[in-house]
Order: C-alpha cells, then sequence, then structure tokens
C-alpha cells in the first residue's frame, strides 16, 4: 500500500505570519480575529504570530513575498475583503491578489494562503467573515497549519 504524506492541525512550535488589509476593515477585523482564534486553539503561541497591515488587497502579495522570504515564517496567511463596486476594480485587485499570493508561494516554497473574501455584496462579505457562513480567517489559519505541517513531512 502506497504511503500517505498528510499535515495536521497541530499549531505547537509553528510560527505564522498574517497579512491583513486595512481597507474595508470592518471586515477584515473580523476575519483577523477568527484566524487568530484558529491559531490559537491549534496550539500556536502569540508569540509566533505577526500581523503585518497593508492598505489594500493589491498590496498583500509583496507583503506576503518579503514575509516568506525572511525564512521566519512557516506559513503566511493573506486576509482581505474585495467587494463588488459598479466598475471592474473589483476584477483586477481581486485577480492581481490571487495571482500575487501564488506566485509568492510557488517562488518562496513557503504556503501563502489566500484568505480574501470576494463579494458581491456587503452581506455576502458580513456573512463570510463570522455571520451565516463560517469565517474565511479561521479557514484560513487552520489551512496554514496543515500546510506547514504537510510541508514538513515532505
Amino acid at each position: 500500500m502506497a504511503r500517505e504524506i498528510t499535515g495536521n492541525l497541530d499549531g505547537k512550535g509553528l510560527k505564522i505570519a498574517i497579512v491583513l488589509s486595512r481597507f474595508n476593515d470592518f471586515i477584515t477585523e473580523r476575519l483577523l480575529n477568527g484566524a487568530m482564534d484558529a491559531l490559537k486553539r491549534h496550539g500556536v503561541s502569540d508569540d509566533d504570530i505577526v500581523v503585518s497591515r497593508t492598505p489594500g488587497s493589491f498590496e498583500i502579495p509583496l507583503v506576503a513575498c518579503k514575509l516568506a522570504e525572511s525564512g521566519n515564517w512557516n506559513a503566511v496567511i493573506a486576509l482581505s475583503a474585495i467587494i463588488r463596486g459598479e466598475t471592474p476594480h473589483f476584477d483586477f485587485v481581486a485577480g492581481e491578489m490571487a495571482k500575487g499570493v501564488a506566485k509568492a508561494s510557488m517562488d518562496t516554497g513557503i504556503p501563502i494562503i489566500y484568505g480574501a473574501i470576494t463579494a458581491d455584496s456587503l452581506d455576502q462579505a458580513i456573512n463570510r467573515a463570522g455571520a451565516k457562513s463560517g469565517n474565511k480567517g479561521f479557514t484560513a489559519a487552520e489551512a496554514a497549519i496543515e500546510m506547514a505541517n504537510l510541508l514538513k513531512e515532505i
């Protein structure tokens, strides 16, 4: 039978960086609270967490990449809320953030978790930031822990 390599949700000893967009902070602060809750529940120490704030979502990939390149972090979590408006700006910002985060993760070999809410309305964003649909920050933090542990196993 083939050997299976998996991660786990034991955060003890992991160092996690969070990059948080200040834009739409009504939503992003909820995402941060969810991420911090998940990290603490799974054993990540407060001393092993850093939060860096960017003006908006577009700036997140650069900061995430620099954090990953530093070699100080087992994983980086990118949190933002991008809410559709009346112009195509939403599509450009969401797309560039996703591409930038994926590229930074591949270039550095450090898991950078895309924890962005992309919503058509404020109500949808609220639902994904701790209301009806759970908290995207919480699930992003769990993914960061699991991926950091999976890469340790590989």
